[in-house]
């Protein structure tokens, strides 16, 4: 990757909280993982409150040479380095998730469980999943869609998401799909089409969501979680937000997913 377009990404990553490298499976590294990935799709059970995700099957990278293979792709780990990225390490396997034919969309949500901590006010990225698309994705089959910016500033939606904390509190719980403002669009919204092969770097605080899928075919991708330490970037020689500065690095902060004093209005 040429360093002005690694550094257009690591940009787009701290402003918008998401970014799309393009081509970074070989058609045959592809193909493999399509095949390896409804073997075990077709060995497992969905549940039913696990409707809005799909198949949602975990895969450890010790008990999977394909999984192994990909948490090791080194044309993803050269673009993380290139990035700047290249203290992240994955958090030792992967989630399968599917749009299967008709499956209803996905509700809004994040992924970040600590923002009770003070590093939850990072300009930059603690915690990102790495999603590797299997297919190519559109406005039809399910594709992914965010709320640029909202890793890092509060909008309308999440204090609405709160007032539903039943959701929150547990995302594999029950709603119908025409639930006020979890399935809904939000005027911010960007909607996420990508190529297979295609990786999509995404921050866990960021607020997003997938559309349903109304085609005949199944849209997978692969999730992979990473996490960086809880210190400065090397790369960054901008402001740091005063409670990281004086963040307590013995302290224990509680686990949470609702967004609490760090994430502001601005």
């Amino acid at each position: 990757m040429l360093s002005e377009i690694a550094l257009q990404k690591r940009e787009q990553m701290i402003r918008d909280g998401f970014c799309v490298i393009n081509n970074i499976l070989t058609d045959e590294f592809l193909q493999e993982l399509r095949d390896e990935s409804e073997r075990l799709i077709a060995g497992n059970v969905q549940l039913e409150k696990q409707m809005y995700h799909g198949h949602y099957i975990n895969v450890s990278s010790d008990e999977n040479e394909h999984i192994h293979r990909l948490l090791e792709w080194q044309p993803s780990r050269k673009a993380l380095e290139a990035i700047g990225f290249g203290d992240f390490t994955a958090l030792g396997g992967i989630i399968i998730l599917t749009k299967d034919p008709g499956a209803p969309p996905l509700f809004w949500h994040q992924d970040w469980y600590h923002w009770d901590d003070p590093m939850s006010c990072t300009p930059w990225p603690q915690q990102i999943f790495l999603n590797y698309y299997l297919t190519d994705t559109t406005l039809e089959n399910g594709c992914l869609k965010v709320i640029p910016g909202t890793h890092r500033k509060r909008v309308d939606f999440h204090d609405i998401l709160v007032q539903k904390g039943e959701i929150l509190d547990d995302r594999f719980q029950f709603a119908e799909e025409d639930y006020p403002f979890m399935f809904n669009n939000h005027p911010d919204q960007v909607d996420v089409c990508v190529s297979a092969g295609s990786l999509v770097l995404t921050d866990a605080r960021l607020l997003h969501a997938a559309r349903k899928n109304y085609t005949d075919e199944r849209r997978t991708l692969l999730l992979a979680w990473h996490r960086r330490p809880d210190t400065v970037p090397d790369y960054w020689d901008d402001e740091i937000p005063e409670p990281v500065t004086n963040r307590d690095h013995n302290a224990e902060y509680p686990q949470s997913n609702i967004p609490g004093k760090y994430l502001t209005r601005y």
